[in-house]
């Protein structure tokens, strides 16, 4: 069983509320779509940086969730990522990594190496306080209430449906420039909208 990044977005823009949320690669679009707003941080083209920017500001912003939406090729660029996390154990941290199998969804359409990595079992050797697999839309709305309100840090890895592959018949439609600017142009709303000082 699997969901689409979409569906999984919309569940969590659901129960958000006011929680912070640093996203990457194929989630970063989707969050977007379906929960734009000035709380939301990419990290592109930052590859590899979800789960630091969102430790610092789980640290930073304490009394705020800070939800993690990682890609799998990006988190196996930072897994030492995990260990530090871990260490500082922050409370309201939730760390989806968003597990389609690709490297550059959409993009370059490789198979990310490491088809049977387990990110829940890494995320438990490192310390992290629970981690789950979780397939479903049904079964992703259920858990987050419970993730929410207990001390994390959490690990869900969702398992997303591999999306289409570009083609010649179907070429992949071209970034815009706000894309390779978008981490310092969020960053700025992010700290505007916690009134903090650039």
């Amino acid at each position: 069983m699997s969901m689409t990044n979409y569906e999984a977005c919309a569940v969590i823009h659901n129960v958000r509320g006011d929680a912070l949320i640093t996203n990457t690669m194929s989630a970063m679009f989707a969050i977007t779509a379906v929960s734009p707003g000035p709380l939301n941080l990419a990290s592109v083209p930052l590859m590899g940086g979800a789960s630091c920017l969102g430790l610092g500001l789980a640290i930073a912003q304490p009394d705020r969730q800070v939800l993690v939406l990682d890609g799998d090729s990006s988190l196996l660029l930072e897994l030492g990522s995990l260990a530090q996390i871990a260490d500082v154990a922050p409370a309201n941290f939730i760390h989806f990594v968003f597990n389609n199998n690709l490297q550059f969804s959409g993009v370059a359409n490789l198979e990310r190496p490491g088809r049977k990595v387990d990110f829940c079992a890494m995320a438990l050797a490192a310390g992290y306080a629970s981690a789950a697999k979780i397939g479903e839309v049904a079964a992703l709305a259920a858990a987050l209430p419970d993730l929410l309100a207990s001390p994390g840090p959490h690990m869900v890895q969702l398992e997303i449906a591999t999306p289409h592959k570009f083609t010649q018949q179907t070429p992949q439609p071209e970034f815009p420039d706000l894309q390779f600017t978008r981490m310092g142009a969020e960053s700025a709303a992010m700290m505007d909208a916690l009134g903090t000082t650039r």
